[in-house]
């Protein structure tokens, strides 16, 4: 079967409140480098995505392209776009760009540890299904609450996922969705899955990723992000070791 053109649609435009900080969440730092550069790297390293389309917030694009695409050498990003007030604005600024005929992936740049792997696994399902959100098994009992904070229900653990990003869909897919739900002034949605779902009532298969495929959100998960970012470098040390001794 014919690889068709995969376009990753990175998202940059979020504020990140909860990090209490000035610099968005997204230009902190992991080891020296901004969040943001691991995952645009992690894509543009990968055989299968063919460009990426990187949305920034109003007013960051110059940073954008200067001290992350042109100062790390990402030459598949091929657009830089502006987002939007919500999220989903920001993905339909992108979606308007993308061709038709291939795949999506529609990521999170605040999700650094995205990988091939990853990346491949979603590959292979969107391929078979046409739309896959990628996530993990939740490890915590969850409850339900009612609205005044007791227990309202305990729901079956052995179906509950945490969904992340990657989400992959076939490009016209997505953009039929997203088409319809711009359409709308009433439907709230938290993710691409959702609008795919609520929209088409088309099924999302579920496609594991990683439980390092943390999102950066509080000022722990830059911690927790060092670890990672620590155990990639060893990897790829040991990798090109390997390699060396190929030779």
């Amino acid at each position: 079967m014919e690889r068709k053109h995969c376009t990753a649609i990175v998202l940059a435009a979020g504020q990140g409140k909860r990090m209490g900080t000035k610099v968005h969440k997204q230009y902190l730092l992991i080891s020296g480098r901004p969040v943001l550069y691991y995952s645009l790297d992690t894509f543009q390293k990968s055989g299968i995505i063919d460009e990426i389309y990187l949305v920034t917030g109003a007013g960051e694009e110059e940073y954008c392209r200067n001290d992350i695409v042109k100062q790390y050498g990402f030459d598949k990003v091929t657009k830089i776009l502006t987002g939007g007030a919500e999220r989903y604005h920001s993905v339909w600024n992108a979606l308007q760009e993308v061709e038709e005929g291939g795949y999506v992936f529609i990521h999170d740049g605040a999700r650094p540890f995205v990988d091939e792997e990853i990346i491949a696994r979603a590959y292979d399902e969107v391929c078979a299904y046409g739309a896959c959100v990628v996530g993990m098994p939740v490890k915590d009992t969850i409850k339900q609450a009612d609205e005044n904070g007791y227990v309202a229900g305990t729901p079956d653990r052995d179906r509950l996922w945490m969904v992340q990003t990657p989400q992959v869909f076939s490009t016209e897919l997505v953009k039929g969705a997203y088409r319809m739900l711009m359409r709308e002034t009433y439907i709230h949605v938290t993710d691409d899955a959702m609008v795919v779902e609520t929209m088409l009532g088309h099924p999302v298969k579920l496609v594991c990723g990683s439980y390092e495929n943390i999102k950066i959100t509080t000022p722990e998960d830059l911690d927790v992000g060092e670890i990672f970012a620590k155990k990639m470098r060893k990897l790829e040390k040991r990798e090109k070791r390997g390699k060396k001794v190929k030779k």
